[in-house]
């Protein structure tokens, strides 16, 4: 019934472990309503997977390892570590078809509750050689995009983008969660938690500890609990947190 967009402020930020703990929380909510089975109720799409060899696990792999979840959908794959465009140019493939993506992704939230879609890389990552990303196909879905950013030094920076971004193109904001949290945080990523929060004009939708995407599916899920926002179906509380890590 409802799409979400996870997009990254860049690579390497955490979106896929974002992704599976929306997911692992979402088939939680989907098991207390069906009495214990959540059947379809969460489908995972990646538009694009880039840097991955044939027959190799991809992100979408790595969301079924930590949720169990089997509703995955990988609809484009170039071994090439690049932005889709260039990856699919250099390998000699089609580019991906971002309105084939949007109306993939409709059929399936007839059926399923949520389906979360994972961009590569950042928001304004180009999918073809016309220069459609996946702020694009937000807009042709009408989704919401949750932001996962990182907490260290320059942060700020790649966060406004985005969010100026998303803004400048009329897309709704569902959040901006930390995607990997240091065991041991500096000054500089304890300071950025209250700007993030000046810089997104709301609370934190959340913070992953870093080494989350190691857990087995019982630990994670728990995990995901802790650290999401209840509009991400949590109990993260963001003033609780801050006060463990003031600067």
């Amino acid at each position: 019934m409802s799409v979400l967009v996870v997009t990254g402020t860049g690579t390497g930020v955490g979106k896929t472990v974002v992704t599976a703990a929306v997911a692992a929380l979402a088939l939680d909510r989907g098991r207390r309503v069906a009495g214990g089975d959540p059947g379809g109720s969460v489908a995972v799409v990646k538009p694009a997977q880039t840097g991955v060899a044939p027959g190799e696990p991809g992100d979408v792999d790595l969301v079924g390892d930590l949720t169990g979840l089997t509703e995955l959908h990988e609809l484009a794959r170039y071994p090439d570590p690049l932005a889709p465009a260039t990856a699919a140019r250099r390998g000699g493939l089609p580019a991906v078809d971002l309105a084939g993506v949007a109306d993939a992704v409709a059929k399936l939230s007839v059926d399923h509750r949520l389906v979360l879609v994972e961009g590569a890389g950042g928001l304004l990552v180009r999918y073809d050689d016309d220069g459609r990303t996946l702020a694009d196909l937000a807009r042709l879905l009408r989704a919401p995009v949750l932001v996962v950013t990182r907490p260290a030094l320059g942060t700020l920076s790649d966060t406004a983008l985005t969010l100026e971004a998303l803004a400048h193109r009329g897309l709704e904001l569902a959040g901006v969660v930390i995607g990997s949290w240091p065991v041991r945080p500096e000054l500089a990523e304890r300071a950025n938690l209250a700007d993030l929060e000046t810089v997104a004009g709301r609370p934190l939708a959340g913070a992953l500890p870093a080494g989350a995407g190691q857990l087995d599916h019982a630990g994670f899920r728990a995990l995901a609990r802790r650290s999401l926002a209840p509009s991400l179906g949590g109990t993260f509380d963001p003033v609780a947190f801050h006060a463990g890590h003031l600067p």
